[in-house]
């Protein structure tokens, strides 16, 4: 989910609000409805020169910014402020109780995955601790007061990390590529970044000495026991008001000792594209990490996230035993409900005669061991 306006446009627009002589209320009020744009992918007209990467033309790379291949395009402004204006978001609780945050073992041999919220996980396998898209601040934002903000506290304590060997960044949103928490990882665990093309780019000014390996799609990067491989979704990217989908964006195959993994990251379901060309590559993998949340409304969410029930239609295509929904209940970014998603995909399930246990979607702090192949 993104960041389409960025630090710049929105002190420009904090700027022009003030010398209108608003108060500081409205001010503050304005900073943060900019700010919930930034996070869930608003206006960001692409200029002329990528400011990230320079690489050879290819099927999703046009000389400047990558897309989706047969796909759609992010919709624009006119679409934008239809939907910030056009009324239908639901009230989210201000917090929700962590019942106990989870203390994660020092390592694991087999395949275990613990929710720390949104698209952060705890993935513990073959004796290596890997974090997805870490983000432990309050807000998915580029501002530290506004913008969409964290109703329930990390599942897991950021000092009750274990170990941390490996990042993986899927793309450069907000509530995915967070600076803060990445500069703290940096501090004091030192893991290896692996993330699309460009976003070291990004990275490199506050994590000047971070090991950082990226890597163009149907690639892979090696680490101990485990292959990574970057897979292809459907969504796109942007940080601010002139990079629109300068940097890749990708799902993840973890193939290792316990098993092939699929995290796919954030796609829209794209008539499930995504996930049949993972079947084609990967075969069926034991388990399935698939976000279930932030995607009403259809009409202008659908070509960046699937809703629960294309998810389960995804896990379907995948053949896998086994799946974790993830993506809701931390952050309102969207339309719907904090609760909706489980309660959509667990109609997605039952309409299909699917059983429950075989794809649940994790709340922060819930530790989920999926059932050997």
């Amino acid at each position: 989910m993104g960041a389409c306006a960025g630090q710049a446009g929105l002190e420009r627009g904090r700027r022009g609000l003030i010398s209108k002589g608003m108060n500081r209320r409205k001010v503050i009020k304005g900073a943060a409805g900019m700010a919930a744009v930034a996070a869930v992918g608003g206006v960001a007209m692409a200029n002329g020169k990528n400011k990230y990467y320079s690489g050879p033309v290819s099927d999703h790379f046009d000389g400047t910014r990558f897309f989706n291949p047969g796909g759609e395009a992010p919709r624009g402004g006119m679409d934008l402020l239809r939907w910030q204006f056009g009324g239908g978001k639901k009230v989210w609780p201000k917090s929700v109780p962590l019942p106990e945050a989870a203390q994660p073992d020092p390592r694991a041999d087999d395949l275990r995955i613990t929710m720390v919220g949104h698209a952060t996980m705890l993935i513990q396998t073959a004796g290596l601790n890997i974090l997805t898209d870490p983000v432990w601040s309050d807000r998915a934002s580029p501002l530290a007061f506004a913008g969409p903000k964290r109703v329930t506290a990390p599942g897991i304590a950021f000092d009750d990390l274990p170990k941390v060997d490996l990042i993986l960044l899927s793309h450069n949103h907000y509530d995915h590529l967070d600076l803060t928490t990445l500069a703290g990882l940096e501090r004091d665990h030192k893991p290896l970044i692996v993330t699309p093309l460009g976003n070291d780019a990004i990275l490199r000014p506050d994590l000047p000495k971070a090991r950082i390996e990226t890597r163009d799609w149907d690639q892979a990067v090696s680490f101990g026991p485990l292959t990574l491989h970057f897979e292809p979704c459907h969504h796109w990217s942007a940080r601010g008001m002139g990079d629109r989908s300068m940097a890749l964006w990708a799902a993840f195959v973890i193939d290792g000792p316990a098993g092939k993994v699929v995290h796919i990251g954030d796609t829209g379901f794209d008539s499930g594209k995504p996930y049949r060309r993972l079947r084609a590559r990967h075969g069926v993998p034991r388990a399935a990490i698939l976000p279930i949340g932030a995607y009403e409304p259809r009409w202008f969410m659908r070509a960046q996230h699937q809703n629960p029930e294309e998810a389960v239609q995804g896990l379907e295509i995948l053949g896998a035993a086994s799946a974790i929904g993830h993506y809701w209940g931390t952050f309102q970014l969207t339309d719907e409900g904090r609760e909706e998603p489980p309660e959509a995909l667990a109609t997605a399930l039952r309409s299909r005669s699917l059983a429950p246990a075989r794809f649940q979607p994790l709340a922060p702090a819930e530790v989920w061991t999926p059932p050997e192949a």
